[in-house]
């Protein structure tokens, strides 16, 4: 990978780059993170550890090949990915400040239009570096204990953040349900499936076991629900990462976001409310679909199609299905090889007793794009499909 460096050497210009404005927020917020780790290394009496001390001073120099390679070691030590070795508990307190100031680091000079990993970062970096910085968290962590930490460290005196018995009872009612469902299954196995497609279940030794990225987000929704319960006068605004259905009850469209918990709740999700939402998107579109640099960003139309995919999921979920197939085609039209908007399309048509031509589009979806057949087969079984595709 060539050297990459977020500042311009040389001279201070009159009116500095879209590259150095960003270089200069990437430090400040990497500054910010570096803190957090220093606080807490203090409250512990200890040193910053040596790994984590480097990695913050490459984020001060910009110097991308450096801070990537101090992560990547970080990364393998630790718990996040399925290859780490969880073998450095004296680094697991800094892990959070290390992840959110990698992932701002790792996109400078991008044209930051929102999305799903940088629903998280890039709002980030903007928000703390602009002035009037507003609670940010991510809903994929939240079953994490240590980001539980993180967060509590951020903003523990700006609002009633999540304890460590709050995420055990998430787990306990999450594990407690899914062993019913399994149950259910096993008991009635012509019945509908209850256990949900993702969601890995399993009975060792007379315990159940939950694993999988379905089981995580589900336990990350009843976290959500938790955090909104102990804040009943804070405003919720939500960039979804996947469905998190339990949420749509009360929810709004909210631009590219949705309001959770909004004042009104279905008494002000209209037809019109509706409506708009799918103009919103696709004024969007057009615009997207127009700009060479965006359209011709894989990951932007990626983040797009996603953002537009959750739209049109809440629209779905509260019975606006005309606006919510329109709105499933312009994700399509997005990021053509997304099979959320299709599987979502398909789902509104067998909804609207068009059947025949949700089988019709799967399997044109699965034959133009035939990694994503297994993906659709899938998704096929929980929409009511008797036969298999073709």
């Amino acid at each position: 990978m060539a050297l990459r460096r977020f500042g311009v050497a040389g001279a201070r210009q009159p009116v500095k780059s879209a590259e150095e404005i960003v270089a200069e927020k990437v430090r400040q917020f990497g500054q910010t993170r570096r803190a957090i780790a220093e606080r807490i290394a203090r409250r512990s009496n200890q040193d910053l550890p040596t790994e984590i001390d480097a990695f913050f001073k490459a984020i001060d120099k910009g110097d991308w090949d450096e801070i990537h390679s101090r992560w990547q070691e970080l990364a393998t030590h630790t718990h996040q990915y399925e290859h780490s070795k969880s073998d450095r508990p004296d680094l697991e307190p800094y892990w959070a400040s290390v992840l959110d100031a990698y992932g701002v680091a790792e996109r400078p000079g991008m044209v930051y239009v929102g999305g799903t990993d940088n629903g998280r970062w890039v709002p980030e970096l903007l928000n703390e570096t602009s002035g009037d910085p507003h609670i940010m968290i991510t809903q994929n962590a939240l079953a994490d204990s240590t980001y539980l930490d993180y967060v509590r460290e951020l903003y523990g005196d700006q609002f009633n953040t999540l304890s460590q018995e709050d995420s055990q009872r998430a787990f306990q009612e999450y594990t407690a349900d899914a062993q019913k469902r399994l149950q259910h299954d096993l008991d009635f196995p012509d019945e509908p499936k209850q256990v949900l497609p993702g969601e890995n279940i399993k009975m060792v030794d007379g315990h159940v076991q939950v694993s999988g990225v379905t089981s995580v987000m589900a336990i990350n929704e009843k976290l959500v629900q938790m955090l909104m319960g102990k804040n009943p006068e804070l405003a919720f605004g939500m960039e979804e990462s996947a469905s998190l259905h339990g949420l749509y009850a009360d929810a709004l469209p909210l631009g590219p976001l949705m309001e959770l918990n909004a004042q009104g709740g279905q008494d002000t999700f209209t037809g019109d409310t509706a409506a708009q939402s799918v103009d919103y998107w696709r004024s969007a579109t057009q615009t997207l679909l127009a700009d060479p640099a965006a359209s011709g960003s894989s990951y932007t139309l990626r983040a797009y199609s996603h953002d537009i995919n959750a739209t049109a999921n809440l629209l779905a979920a509260h019975n606006f299905t005309t606006e919510a197939a329109d709105a499933y085609r312009l994700a399509s039209q997005v990021w053509p090889d997304n099979a959320e908007p299709v599987e979502g399309l398909a789902q509104v048509l067998v909804q609207t007793g068009h059947a025949d031509q949700a089988r019709v589009l799967l399997d044109t979806f699965a034959t133009k794009y035939p990694d994503q057949r297994t993906a659709i087969q899938q998704a096929s079984s929980t929409i009511l499909w008797t036969t298999p595709l073709h």
